[in-house]
């Protein structure tokens, strides 16, 4: 039998009792038809997640019967908060669905002199929740208890102003010096900067440098921006992490 997990935005407990909110039920009854007894695991976010069975299954209403905690120990050790610049069509949700599974810590969508998608206040708003929800089935997926934050999107200048961790690294396919001279922060916060499809300038690459970043790259291949992120996690992971 499959368990679907199934992510709450509300406090859980053991040996508690909770009604599905609406959208949670039109997906778990209406989408996935599961009936009462039916077994799931829940979780907020906050780590870790709960066995729960589905039970008082109505019409337009639902609840859960939750029963134990069960912790869970695949959270990377490295935090990488990656500033992604934005891109097109599906290539934005693709990167940040990928980088969840990969372990990412939090993304900061970012507008840059190269990057062709332009959003108002309230399509950055909705943007914003769309991607946030992206991560939210990512992790239901990859069993992650951690739900990791997408920030509203802000200009790429006033995110280097504000970065502070101890190794801040900017994706670069002309730089000459390979990810492996670096060594694991003592901290274990790493920021990695992503550009856009036609990549970063030559002046925001050296602002980023100006602000401490360090220029690195990958492989002799240039990555496309959506792929950028997975390798560099998983390189990341392999060299400093859980890999």
């Amino acid at each position: 039998m499959r368990i679907p997990r199934i992510f709450i935005d509300t406090d859980l407990n053991e040996n508690t009792k909770i009604n599905l909110p609406d959208s949670t039920f039109q997906h778990v009854c209406k989408v996935l038809r599961l009936k009462s007894d039916h077994p799931v695991r829940v979780f907020n976010g906050k780590g870790g997640q709960y066995h729960a069975t589905l039970c008082d299954v109505e019409k337009r209403s639902a609840s859960l019967a939750i029963s134990h905690f069960e912790p869970l120990h695949n959270e990377s050790p490295i935090q990488v908060t990656i500033g992604q610049t934005l891109s097109r069509g599906e290539r934005m949700d693709y990167a940040i669905q990928k980088s969840v599974e990969a372990g990412v810590y939090a993304i900061q969508p970012l507008f840059s002199e190269r990057c062709e998608v332009k959003l108002q206040d309230n399509r950055a708003e909705k943007r914003q929740q769309h991607w946030q929800q992206v991560a939210i089935s990512a992790a239901e997926q990859c069993g992650r208890g951690v739900v990791p934050i997408v920030y509203p999107p802000i200009n790429l200048a006033d995110w280097l102003d504000n970065c502070n961790e101890m190794l801040m690294l900017t994706l670069h396919h002309h730089s000459a010096k390979p990810i492996n001279q670096f060594q694991c922060p003592e901290n274990k916060q790493v920021c990695l900067l992503i550009g856009p499809e036609g990549g970063l300038t030559e002046n925001e690459v050296q602002l980023s440098e100006n602000k401490g970043f360090k220029s690195i790259t990958l492989e002799p291949r240039v990555l496309r921006t959506e792929t950028a992120p997975i390798v560099a996690l998983s390189v990341i992971n392999t060299l400093w992490g859980d890999i």
